[in-house]
């Protein structure tokens, strides 16, 4: 009694993995780079209102 092969399941894996890894990477990238540019931002901003200020006085 033999078992039939598997056919096409490397196919469907190989692209299940390759867009699961690309959606969990470019999320996490966008998160990441949104995360540090905002804080970097915050701080750029808070000590250009900071001179202003000293400026002003």
């Amino acid at each position: 009694m033999p078992i039939a092969p598997i056919t096409g399941k490397l196919r469907k894996r190989l692209w299940l993995d390759l867009t699961t890894s690309l959606g969990l990477g470019i999320s996490a990238a966008y998160g990441w780079c949104f995360l540090t540019l905002t804080s970097a931002e915050r701080r750029q901003e808070e000590y250009y209102l900071k001179l202003e200020r000293e400026r002003a006085n």
